[in-house]
């Protein structure tokens, strides 16, 4: 309902009146309005004092009265209260008269503030009237203990004109309110005034709605409401309350729809706010969200969102940090670190000990960290920068502009050329890349068994996780063939028994080119990963000293690398792998060379029902085929052995699975947890892993986690579980590898040099760097329960 369309509540002769205002934003119109209407005439706006009496009293001063018949009560001296847009209304009056003394009412027009003068200056001496803007007031901050509105904001948000003289307000509103008070609007509610109201409340108010009673007798087309915000010193984040009717609400009225799906869709923000990290906008910050911002504060760190209104180009996701130690001596009062989206998700940028020490390194008092992302990928550099110089301008400290520039540095990704091999969208997945990359600078360990200027790796690319690199393989062979692009892109789409002639085919026809190098790890969680076996190598070596073979379960593939390297260094070991997306384990085949045997066997199945079925093993009967278990043409697809699933050691036999991993990644960012899906770490599914887990079974997970409460969580709910907990921290890495053990023989920590020994001979390498990378990588694993 456009404001041109709003009469006042209560019947009236008003309405020629109204219609002269035309714009209610134009103080000349509201001049004439009141020239017009007389100084004694006064004009109401949406109710009268005796519906306002109750809940305004109630909210103003402690002790009010509630009934409606009292209209005296002990005045007050210590409230003080500001009526803005106050008109000729006689709200100010009664609330005088019911002992609210310390009264500044203000209206932009000179007519109608003359006449309200005139008519209280007797009566009420202790009321103040001021001509001033309400969008400009000329009050110090933090003057009033409370603003009361009756239909002022309504009357500055004409939606032809939009939400910019609102924002300028409300604004002020906050500015000139005291920590701890109250501002009180009365409003018809309408969606684009409850849009701006909620949203500049967000942070450090609490808020609620309710709707102003009216008489019995009276039934008016529109009902008003009374939003409240309460100023707190916190920035916390709360949800709006109401103590609205829900009939009311859920009635088809469409001002009670609509006030019912803004306070909806609100406080669904506000609960995905609270989820995670806020990200504060820059007018949050000036409204003093995070302090004051210009000047320094130690250590202080949070997220922010640049851009995305008027003359920006763009929106960013940055990180403010005032360096932790401000008496060392600094390069830059201010500084912009721009990460590339493909470093976005690394430790050193994503994690707040990671961010400390580019800080550190940067030399910047303050320093700026912008995270680029999808949106940015088509955009130079140079324009980034220009559009991100007036934003950051705002964040500099310091009240004076001094001139000193602001530096620009960057992230280097670090590639140094890039080409996509393949790109498809996954029902499951979504958009998943497999692309080969050459970096600038690669571990030194590898250069020492490959010596090459440009070593080239492939990765896996998951886009729904922040362009989470998923798998990354090292290439080797010959000379390298964008044309295995198409090859492998028409394999993708064939069936199984034509994708194994295909796949031959293609090796024959390839052998000079680059393959997926399986006998290397590039991926350091994963060498983590297999440096937890030490905790049962002594076991794993008696089974393979037996001739025997160890039961693995990985949930999860990925690009297949992780069982690969394990069927190839440890072949004592019986692997099945359980995949959700037949996609997956397409890519797995066509671009990184998996291949299963009857020691590697790959299931399309639900890994927690996979495990939950692995207790049932041991019958004799093989595997079961799950109903999902099936190639591409749908046929049913046998176990890899047909063998009962147990493990032989030390001359007997015990069912059950001697290594379970779990390494996926979760659709569900809400969860806070990029890997595993919480599912995986609920204390049912836990329960179910040790009972299929053998008497010495070890159990795997990979968690990713920027959330310190949600890592405690998970390891909490383990050391319930399991009856020994280990943990692997890898350095500059987000992930986590939690170990536990079912075995109640306990591990001690002064063995876990000779047992790493024990899992180095064990392992089946080609260059011994490699085994001695997971022994050093070992050694760091701590006991946590």
């Amino acid at each position: 309902m456009g404001k041109r369309d709003k009469k006042p509540l209560q019947s009236s002769s008003s309405d020629e009146l109204l219609n002269t205002l035309g714009d209610f934003t134009s103080k000349e119109n509201w001049d004439k309005f009141f020239t017009i209407r007389g100084s004694d005439d006064s004009f109401e706006w949406y109710a009268e004092w005796t519906e306002l009496r109750q809940p305004l009293l109630s909210l103003l001063l402690d002790g009010a009265p509630s009934s409606a018949d009292n209209d005296s009560i002990p005045p007050t001296s210590s409230l003080q209260l500001l009526v803005p847009g106050c008109g000729n209304s006689r709200l100010s009056e009664h609330l005088y008269d019911a002992g609210v003394k310390d009264i500044t009412n203000i209206d932009f027009s000179k007519v109608v503030i003359s006449d309200m003068l005139r008519r209280n200056v007797r009566e009420r001496p202790g009321m103040r009237w001021r001509v001033m803007d309400m969008t400009a007031m000329q009050f110090a901050d933090e003057t009033f203990d409370a603003v009361v509105d009756k239909g002022g904001l309504d009357a500055l948000m004409e939606p032809e004109l939009g939400p910019m003289l609102g924002s300028q307000y409300l604004t002020e509103v906050q500015r000139v309110l005291k920590s701890g008070g109250k501002f009180i609007c009365l409003t018809l509610a309408e969606s684009h005034v409850l849009g701006l109201l909620f949203s500049k409340f967000r942070f450090g108010w609490k808020m609620k709605v309710g709707a102003v009673p009216h008489k019995p007798s009276t039934k008016p087309s529109l009902r008003t409401f009374m939003v409240v915000a309460e100023k707190e010193i916190s920035t916390d984040l709360h949800q709006i309350t109401t103590s609205v009717n829900h009939c009311f609400l859920d009635s088809s009225g469409n001002q009670a729809a609509g006030l019912h799906e803004a306070l909806e869709n609100e406080n669904r923000i506000r609960r995905e706010y609270a989820s995670s990290d806020i990200l504060y906008s820059l007018e949050d910050l000036q409204l003093g969200a995070k302090g004051d911002l210009t000047k320094l504060s130690p250590g202080r760190r949070f997220q922010l969102t640049l851009g995305g209104l008027g003359g920006s180009c763009f929106t960013y996701r940055a990180v403010l940090l005032d360096a932790r130690d401000l008496s060392v001596s600094f390069s830059y009062h201010c500084g912009v670190f721009i990460v590339p989206k493909t470093r976005a998700h690394e430790w050193l940028f994503s994690s707040e000990e990671g961010q400390w020490m580019v800080v550190e390194s940067s030399k910047a008092a303050r320093l700026i960290m912008v995270l680029l992302d999808s949106s940015h990928i088509n955009t130079s550099m140079d324009d980034i920068q220009k559009d991100l110089s007036p934003l950051v301008k705002q964040l500099a400290p310091g009240k004076d502009d001094n001139g000193a520039q602001i530096p620009f540095m960057m992230a280097n990704d670090g590639i140094k050329q890039r080409s996509i091999v393949h790109k498809v969208t996954s029902s499951l997945t979504g958009p998943i890349i497999v692309e080969d990359v050459v970096y600038e600078n690669v571990d030194g360990d590898i250069s020492r068994f490959l010596p090459s200027k440009d070593l080239i790796f492939r990765r896996l690319v998951f886009q729904r996780t922040e362009g989470l690199v998923q798998s990354e393989a090292l290439l080797k062979g010959g000379e390298y063939s964008p044309k295995i692009t198409e090859i492998d892109r028409k394999k993708t789409t064939s069936s199984s028994k034509s994708k194994r002639r295909g796949n031959h085919k293609r090796n024959d026809e390839s052998s000079n080119r680059l393959k997926v190098y399986h006998d290397y790890l590039a991926s350091s969680y994963h060498t983590g990963i297999i440096s937890g076996f030490m905790l049962i190598s002594s076991y794993l070596e008696s089974v393979a000293s037996a001739g025997n073979m160890a039961n693995a379960v990985v949930i999860g593939l990925g690009a297949g690398l992780l069982p690969m390297f394990l069927h190839r260094c440890m072949p004592f070991l019986h692997i099945e792998v359980v995949e959700l997306d037949h996609m997956i384990l397409d890519l797995a085949r066509g671009y990184f060379g998996l291949t299963e045997d009857k020691h590697l066997k790959v299931h399309i199945a639900d890994g927690i029902k996979f495990v939950r079925e692995v207790k049932h093993f041991g019958t004799g009967d093989g595997l079961p085929v799950f109903q999902s278990d099936k190639d591409a043409s749908g046929s049913s697809q046998p176990s890899s052995n047909g063998s009962c699933f147990m493990s032989h050691a030390e001359g007997g036999m015990s069912c059950g699975v001697d290594i379970l991993i779990i390494d996926v990644d979760s659709s569900d960012s809400s969860s806070g947890m990029t890997c595993p899906a919480a599912d995986f770490v609920e204390e049912s599914f836990l329960l179910t892993v040790k009972d299929s887990l053998s008497q010495h079974g070890l159990f795997v997970v990979n968690l990713v986690s920027r959330s310190s409460a949600i890592k405690d969580m998970v390891i909490s709910r383990m050391k319930t579980v399991f009856s020994q907990l280990f943990c692997l921290q890898l350095e500059e890495d987000v992930n986590i590898v939690l170990f536990g053990l079912c075995s109640e023989l306990r591990m001690k920590e002064d063995s876990f040099p000779e047992a790493a020994l024990q899992l180095e001979k064990l392992l089946k390498l080609n260059h011994p760097e490699i085994s001695e990378n997971i022994v050093d990588t070992a050694k760091k694993i701590k006991r946590l329960k």
